[in-house]
């Protein structure tokens, strides 16, 4: 007999994996399925594994922790989502509300107590793996930060040409847009509404005192994205020097973009005119979208489109748009 998501009991656990080297050195984390329709980190992770059990890899250096599935109820049920956006508002919460402040009571200190998070994810149209990092080295109020060297060198080492920054500061000026069309009364119902709303496992990572890479690894159903996920892994480890192995060449020819822009769907029937893949270019008042009454959706600047999801909920990040960053990465 068939058994729908439904039909099984909700996850109790979290599996994690810890391996420790009787040597001292970093302490690494890399998640698979955050959200639970991207299994592309869950397969490069669930590779790894066998080759430490088989004895392919060894760890030399530091304490290595793999967790295959981050969100156990969104992977069970095929979605990106459990009960909410586990990748969204991710702090430890004493009175938790859902599945997802569960997980993110385990996840948090899980985080805390490592020094680099690898977090593998993957995206809802085609498109190439690109890598995703946070701010330059500040002492701002967003998002401080003091590792931006370490965290470059490491995404210039993962293998995408291509590296994204801007996220939470961009994901800040939709929250303002956000607020000026909420009712004051409702504001306190809309988490999207609050700045830190836009944390994720990364910039909890940062915020922690590590440093963090997200990795878009493909499109959701790529058979090529497990194995960028894998390579990562490896390229990782090799490049914190906790497996034998020489430090990757830092991938020539990079290009740096900064998300600078977030369009958010309003409206069920909002539609894009074209079907749009990340990083497609647009002209400064080409057409990207149409509002339900009919209204134009235009590009402010040219650039490229970043993350375009037709099937995005209302309320919600409908799409980004980013240009070209003059940030230096070094080498």
């Amino acid at each position: 007999m068939h058994t729908s998501p439904s039909d099984t009991p909700t996850p109790t656990s979290l599996r994690v994996h810890s391996v420790h080297a009787l040597t001292p050195g970093p302490r690494l984390i890399v998640l698979g399925a955050v959200h639970g329709n991207e299994t592309c980190g869950t397969r490069g992770i669930e590779r790894v594994l066998g080759e430490i059990d088989s004895g392919a890899l060894a760890l030399r250096r530091g304490s290595l922790s793999l967790v295959p599935v981050t969100n156990p109820l969104a992977y069970r049920n095929h979605q990106r989502m459990g009960e909410r956006n586990l990748n969204r508002n991710l702090y430890p919460n004493p009175q938790p509300q859902d599945f997802e402040d569960r997980i993110a009571n385990l996840l948090c200190p899980l985080l805390a107590a490592h020094d680099v998070l690898l977090d593998l994810h993957s995206f809802h149209t085609a498109g190439e793996a690109f890598a995703m990092i946070g701010p330059p080295n500040n002492v701002g109020a967003l998002e401080p930060f003091a590792l931006a060297a370490q965290e470059q060198a490491l995404a210039l080492r993962l293998g995408p040409r291509r590296i994204v920054e801007g996220w939470l500061d961009t994901y800040a000026i939709g929250v303002q847009r956000r607020l000026a069309r909420t009712a004051p009364a409702d504001r306190a119902q809309l988490l999207s509404t609050d700045p830190r709303y836009g944390v994720g496992t990364t910039e909890y990572m940062r915020s922690q005192g590590g440093y963090a890479i997200t990795l878009e690894c493909g499109q959701h159903d790529d058979p090529k994205a497990p194995a960028v996920a894998y390579r990562a892994i490896h390229r990782t480890l090799a490049q914190l020097q906790m497996i034998d192995a020489a430090r990757p060449e830092a991938t020539a020819a990079i290009e740096l973009l900064r998300l600078s822009e977030v369009i958010d769907k309003l409206h069920p029937d909002d539609r894009f005119v074209r079907p749009w893949s990340s990083y497609d270019p647009v002209r400064e008042g080409q057409a990207i979208g149409q509002r339900h009454d009919g209204t134009s959706v235009l590009a402010p600047f040219e650039g490229q489109i970043v993350f375009p999801n037709p099937a995005a909920l209302a309320g919600n990040e409908w799409f980004y748009l980013a240009r070209r960053s003059a940030r230096d990465l070094g080498a």
